[in-house]
């Protein structure tokens, strides 16, 4: 291998590497955790995204996930309004 290609090599390497961490610290920036509750029974889940409302909304499906099965059940949990919400991390 010359030298042209080990430059060439280290600098894919070094830009995978910065792709890599704007991503994931980009991924995080709020994360929130949301309760849930369905014929009595409680679930709290926690979800990080770019956004304060995807971040509620992962937590929300992860959440309501835990309770119910079937889509027209899940789809009514994640339309009722959480029990809590507490912005754990965020801008």
């Amino acid at each position: 291998m010359g030298k042209p290609a080990l430059w060439i090599g280290v600098f894919f390497l070094i830009a995978f590497g910065a792709i890599m961490y704007s991503s994931f610290t980009g991924m995080t920036q709020f994360r929130v955790e949301v309760c849930v509750t369905d014929n009595g029974r409680q679930a709290c889940r926690i979800a990080s995204a770019e956004t304060q409302e995807k971040a509620q909304s992962a937590a929300t499906t992860n959440a309501c996930a835990q309770l119910v099965s079937g889509m027209t059940a899940s789809m009514a949990c994640q339309g009722r309004t959480p029990v809590s919400v507490k912005v754990l991390s965020g801008n």
